[in-house]
């Protein structure tokens, strides 16, 4: 049996290597990336937002499918690996793509979409409820049906 002495520093760097450190093993230089996205319900709309920093708006491309929202891009790297002695690089880059499925009936036409510091907000309008449609019922008693 082998006694190693604790130390809560080497146990912080080791969890934080676990937390950041890419897939692959020791010195891979693949990186996953993948952006923190929260969506809020209005009254009136959903509201995605992306937080994207380091990104432009010509970085990052919105399509809505049927009922798909699908947010992705590509976020390069910051720093070249010639004459800088970096210890650490933890600021991941890459590509990535996020899908949502909204409620059918989602107007895109009606999707708005804004960026400002490193935030990425999309705006998708709830469609409106479908209404019970009344229909007349011809005859001697002029009848109507709600259904």
């Amino acid at each position: 049996m082998t006694i190693v002495r604790w130390e809560p520093l080497r146990e912080f760097d080791r969890l934080f290597n676990t937390m950041f450190d890419a897939p692959g093993g020791e010195g891979s230089t693949l990186r996953r990336w993948m952006p923190a996205m929260d969506l809020l319900e209005t009254e009136d709309a959903f509201v995605l937002k992306a937080d994207l920093p380091g990104m432009g708006e010509e970085d990052v491309n919105i399509e809505l499918e049927d009922s798909t929202l699908t947010v992705s891009g590509e976020r390069n790297a910051e720093h070249e690996q010639s004459g800088e002695g970096f210890v650490r690089v933890e600021r991941a880059s890459g590509a990535f793509r996020r899908s949502l499925t909204l409620p059918k009936g989602v107007d895109a036409e009606a999707v708005t979409a804004s960026f400002d510091r490193g935030v990425l907000e999309v705006r998708i309008p709830k469609p409106e409820e479908r209404k019970p449609r009344r229909i007349a019922i011809n005859g001697a008693g002029q009848r109507t049906i709600e259904g």
